[in-house]
């Protein structure tokens, strides 16, 4: 074949794909990006990093968090607690409106927890068992907790408010929660009931969220935020680099290699926006399956690992993790132990396992995902790096939806499961609790099916310490706790890259003002674009 017939091909191909995502054409005041899929935008459901951002855009929240991480008035204008901690009063502004004109009251607050914590999937896990509300009167909002809660406020981040009235004439019957029926789930798969910034316009499922601009949103919106906002089912780096080309695309996905951001960086007017979100990659070891349910067998393997090799090479910008905590986020603790390769000490550690002279009967399986390219460049690192004391490694390239499937079952869960995760409020206690608390077992935050209730009462015990310093003390012995365990591989703190049309987006995460918390800084109404920049750079 000629190298113009291929030329040819791939351009038909590109484009193919491109008309079928609806991204041909004019743009307007646009906001187009691309993310890892699936994304879900039922505020009892999704939790990962691309379900956060399309839920922050399209609901609000009684609280908001700014750029430190500390809660502001949004949907409450006020709020007080009582002085054991137990009973907090909020009060809500009134004739805010939700997307179909009805008022948003108290009621939908006590619905909205209530719908999260009976379905218990998402975010459900912060407030599952800790809190029961009530609507006293039109605008207020209690909420009763069963024992004292440090960080209950900065949850709040994560209540996304739903329209009772809305959800209600939605619910299809029989289903699993009685009365409810289904609860909406099968409405809200594709419907937002919010009453944030956008609006669900178009939402086929696998391919784009179309959101557009709430032209009655109860809060001030720059007349240059974003009319529409995409998020585009792609991290293919051909298809993201000929889109960028083309001013098709305003920001990347954070899975773009290093090979492809070199590329992107090379296109007039595209720049690279790079910061640390409190995120850290984890290789997650499954200490209930043979070989990785060994201590010794799984500390051989953090000494055996090449950290330097990750952070210098391969994840250039990032840092070595000290543990669970990402370093940024407060109540991480800076002394905990760190590994580094030492081969004498990963032998001394591997002679102490039972494994220990029947090595190649006992391989180790590791999935990465298949949607960060990045990710195989680690594994095969760690492959290399593990067959230098004799532990044989299979490296096995999953896609993110499956990832989460052989997650949810302790037997089809396999030895090391690959992720990045990020803090759900900005405190130690998010990670640790979303990580490693036996609740989370069976999500895509722990593959290490740790099941440890001596340490689920150790979390416990800290979350509920109301004083800020005290808590942070036994949240720094945890994270000792759970290094003396080994159950992970604590690699690096991330710096996220994102490629991103800086000649005509004026985005503050990459002018630094960021918030810490997964999902935040993809808030499309404080977000400008240019058009007439965007056109210039078109002639």
């Amino acid at each position: 074949m000629s190298k113009v017939i291929k030329v040819l091909l791939t351009s038909l191909c590109i484009t193919g794909v491109l008309v079928s995502l609806g991204l041909t054409g004019a743009a307007g005041q646009s906001l187009r990006t691309t993310w890892a899929w699936p994304t879900y935008i039922d505020p009892a459901v999704g939790s990962d990093f691309s379900s956060s951002v399309a839920l922050i855009n399209l609901y609000d929240t009684l609280v908001y968090p700014d750029t430190k991480g500390d809660p502001q008035s949004n949907v409450a204008k006020s709020w007080e607690t009582s002085a054991d901690a137990l009973t907090w009063t909020f009060h809500l502004r009134p004739g805010i409106k939700f997307h179909d004109g009805t008022e948003l009251i108290a009621e939908d607050v006590k619905f909205s927890m209530d719908r999260l914590t009976t379905i218990g999937e998402g975010y459900g896990f912060l407030f599952v068992g800790k809190v029961t509300t009530e609507a006293p009167d039109k605008y207020t909002v209690v909420f009763h907790l069963k024992e004292p809660f440090g960080p209950f406020l900065t949850t709040l981040f994560r209540l996304y408010i739903v329209n009772k009235n809305l959800v209600m004439a939605n619910i299809e019957k029989p289903g699993p929660y009685g009365d409810m029926g289904e609860y909406g789930k099968q409405y809200l798969l594709t419907h937002d009931a919010g009453s944030g910034p956008y609006i669900v316009k178009e939402f086929p499922l696998e391919e784009y969220l179309l959101m557009i601009k709430n032209p009655n949103y109860w809060q001030p919106i720059d007349p240059y935020a974003p009319d529409e906002f995409r998020m585009i089912g792609t991290t293919q780096s051909i298809t993201v680099r000929t889109m960028m080309s083309r001013r098709e695309l305003e920001i990347a996905d954070q899975w773009q290699s290093l090979e492809a951001l070199a590329a992107l960086d090379k296109i007039k007017g595209v720049d690279i926006a790079g910061y640390f979100p409190g995120t850290e990659f984890y290789y997650m070891m499954h200490t209930k399956m043979p070989p990785t349910d060994d201590i010794h067998f799984r500390k051989a393997m953090a000494w055996a690992m090449d950290y330097k090799t990750v952070v210098d090479m391969l994840f250039p910008g990032s840092i070595q993790s000290k543990g669970p905590v990402p370093q940024t986020l407060p109540g991480a603790n800076p002394e905990v132990f760190q590994y580094h390769r030492d081969l004498d000490k990963a032998m001394e550690e591997l002679k102490q396992s039972k494994y220990y002279g029947r090595l190649d009967e006992y391989p180790v399986t590791v999935h990465w995902c298949a949607e960060v390219p990045d990710e195989e460049k680690v594994a095969l690192l760690f492959m290399s790096n593990m067959a230098d004391i004799g532990i044989e490694v299979e490296v096995v390239k999953v896609p993110w939806m499956s990832m989460i499937e052989e997650c949810a079952a302790i037997d089809t869960s396999p030895n090391i499961v690959t992720i990045f995760d990020s803090a759900h409020y900005p405190e130690a206690g998010s990670l640790i609790e979303s990580r490693y608390k036996s609740e989370s077992a069976a999500t895509w935050e722990q593959n290490e099916w740790l099941l440890d209730l001596g340490l689920d009462a150790m979390i416990d015990n800290a979350v509920k310490t109301i004083d800020r310093t005290e808590r942070f003390a036994k949240y720094a012995e945890i994270q000792r706790y759970i290094m003396d365990l080994c159950p992970t591989l604590f690699l690096f703190d991330q710096v996220e890259k994102h490629a991103y049309q800086a000649d005509y987006v004026d985005w503050p995460a990459a002018r630094g003002e960021t918030i810490p918390i997964m999902g935040y800084n993809f808030a499309g109404r404080f977000i400008k674009v240019y058009p007439d920049k965007r056109a210039e750079l078109l002639r």
